[in-house]
């Protein structure tokens, strides 16, 4: 790091801002390379290292190269994006490197290979501000994602980074910064949607002189990895928003809780705490405002319970990760029995925003009852998956199909999953629903920490139900009885469903099961685990009733449900299928009708797949 002076004061903090702002041309040609862990795993490393070389090669060391967080759009990587016109190139390969040096860095000119057409209208989008994933979106959370390097202290301060820090112990009292916070109308991101200030509030009031604040960065919900690219990308934004959480609070320790999963989170995030300690914004005095505040990171284990914050609290403390009954509430008795305030992520990393912009800006985006922006993972059968972040109240049509670019290869959309395992299942017919709190309650589904799965027409929701029950049967703690046993049962049934053994009376017993685990469960998990069912059941009962009673799966899914034949007069003798088939069940001359083995075929769908004339049927109708 090249600053290594330490800043004893806000004054030093604003010149250090002003000498680097000073020091780089805005007219400057800059590469920017995702750096997040999707396009990393794409080879962009590799990319950024090319970059360098050639750059150096050819006498451009001036030419700024930085690996920034993720950009979000995480189908198209790995993804590059040149400044200051923001020319946007993605799927860049290494062998692209030497032709946009020349042509791009050198002449200015857009090489139209690289650059994103539009699947809809063929529109060549030369700017990132043009693609459609990101014309349609707000960032607030992720303002800084791909403009800076997350290892570079400088980097954040250079763009405003620890600005709101400044205004906050320069002149806020504790009690005018929680006002700040309730007036935003913030509210926790990482479910619950709790309201943040009152949580703040709560704290401070609490009469103990040791206080703790915690980020929870557990994110284990299956296709999310919102918080991972905060921390990834922004790690400095978190602990600026904690260091004010501790002001206004009164605590002197904090801890981020991340996934051991995350390397590139915890390297990332120690980067931030090494620098930040030595330049004075973390450690005893934080510039020179009398107030002493420091951060640990500690890993977790992977259990998915320990995203509830009584069990995430028990793990910090060394112990095994189960929730406890609640109250006492953490904010009176927390880690160690001292009152904690916990947030997740996303939660922190709005605060600077808020503090620096004021809670009218923010109040101002948004519904009524639901504040701000929220990230999103949007991922399963969308055309394009990756990070987004809109206001509150932006409706599903608007996600899925403006800035997701529709359902995949065309189909129909048969659902869209929203807040992760414990989240529901929203129907088609309800996807001009407004995606915030309430809204979304009133669909029988939650919030969560922001993960959306789109559903097409070949989703047999029986099996999603299944699928998600049972990975959190396999996450459940088992310590309360109701979640224990209740998720079991139902998994067992749903299973049973899904193998072609339904029972009439099993959509009943379902039911009164799912309702029995929501009411009685002792933590988050278990009172939401049955989401996935009674929305299914809600707005697919009719595909549970075929499994039950016709013994079909609509979506040929369930293979237990399903015979698969040719059929003679559609089938060409392409032998397309006789190749796939894994096990040989599939034979035939060439050009002549071809024969299914019933007795070897393991139901793969592969010949269904490949076939190009509608000449493998796949239904347990056909059953003689």
């Amino acid at each position: 790091m090249a600053t290594t002076t330490r800043l004893a004061s806000l004054a030093d903090l604003e010149a250090l801002r002003k000498r680097l702002v000073q020091a780089h041309d805005p007219k400057a040609v800059s590469i920017s390379i995702c750096a997040g862990t999707g396009c990393r795993a794409h080879g962009s490393m590799d990319l950024f290292d090319e970059f360098r070389r050639q750059l150096e090669e050819r006498g451009l060391e001036h030419v700024e190269l930085r690996a920034t967080g993720c950009h979000g759009f995480c189908e198209r990587g790995p993804l590059v994006v040149i400044f200051p016109k923001k020319i946007f190139y993605h799927g860049v390969e290494v062998r692209h490197v030497a032709e946009i040096i020349e042509k791009t860095v050198r002449q200015g000119e857009a090489i139209e290979s690289l650059l994103y057409k539009d699947p809809v209208t063929g529109e060549v989008c030369l700017l990132e501000d043009e693609v459609p994933f990101y014309a349609r979106q707000q960032r607030i959370v992720f303002r800084n994602n791909g403009k800076i390097d997350p290892t570079s202290i400088e980097d954040y301060i250079a763009v405003g980074g620890y600005g709101a820090l400044a205004k906050a112990l320069g002149g806020m009292k504790p009690a005018g910064i929680i006002g700040e916070i309730k007036k935003s109308g913030l509210r926790g991101r990482g479910g619950a949607g709790f309201p943040t200030g009152v949580k703040w509030e709560l704290c401070r009031k609490q009469p103990s002189e040791e206080k703790y604040i915690i980020c929870n960065g557990d994110e284990g919900d299956p296709g999310a990895f919102m918080d991972r690219s905060i921390m990834e990308g922004d790690p400095h934004a978190v602990l600026e928003g904690m260091t004010i959480g501790a002001f206004a609070i009164g605590a002197r320790k904090g801890f981020i809780y991340v996934r051991a999963e995350y390397p590139l989170a915890v390297s990332n995030l120690t980067c931030a705490l090494e620098q930040s300690r030595e330049v004075g914004l973390l450690g005893e005095n934080i510039l020179g405002s009398g107030f002493d505040f420091d951060v640990d990171i500690v890993r977790g284990a992977g259990a998915f319970v320990c995203g509830e914050e009584t069990a995430l609290m028990a793990s910090v403390e060394g112990r095994e990760g189960r929730p406890r009954p609640r109250p006492p509430f953490p904010v009176e008795c927390g880690l160690w029995g001292k009152p904690t305030n916990i947030n997740n992520v996303e939660t922190w990393a709005n605060v600077p925003p808020i503090i620096e912009k004021g809670s009218d800006w923010y109040a101002s985006l948004g519904t009524a009852k639901s504040k701000g922006t929220k990230v999103f993972s949007l991922v399963g059968k969308v055309k394009n998956t990756g990070l987004i972040e809109v206001q509150m109240g932006t409706t599903l049509r608007e996600i899925v199909y403006d800035i997701g670019g529709g359902v995949l290869k065309d189909k129909e959309l048969k659902a869209v999953q929203t807040g992760g395992p414990s989240g529901g299942c929203i129907p088609a017919h309800l996807i001009d629903v407004p995606v915030d709190f309430e809204e979304l309650a009133k669909a029988g589904s939650i919030m969560g920490s922001g993960g959306l799965i789109v559903m097409d027409e070949d989703t047999c929701m029986v099996d999603v139900a299944r699928y998600f029950v049972e990975f959190l049967e396999e996450e459940s703690c088992g310590k309360c009885t109701p979640c224990r046993e209740g998720v079991k049962r139902m998994r067992e049934i749903l299973t049973r469903i899904c193998g072609g053994e339904g029972r009439p009376g099993d959509i009943d017993l379902l039911e009164e099961l799912a309702i029995a685990v929501k009411e009685a469960s002792l933590c988050g998990l278990g009172s939401t685990a049955p989401n996935p069912v009674l929305t299914t059941l809600n707005y697919f009962r009719d595909e549970y009733e075929a499994h039950i009673f016709d013994k079909r799966c609509p979506a040929k899914v369930c293979k237990a449900l399903i015979v698969y034949r040719v059929v003679p007069e559609k089938c060409t003798g392409c032998q397309r299928c006789v190749r796939a088939c894994p096990v040989n069940a599939i034979s035939g001359p060439r050009s002549q009708p071809h024969n299914l083995d019933q007795s070897k075929c393991i139901k793969c769908g592969a010949c269904y797949e490949v076939c190009r004339f509608d000449a493998i049927a796949g239904d347990a109708i056909y059953v003689e």
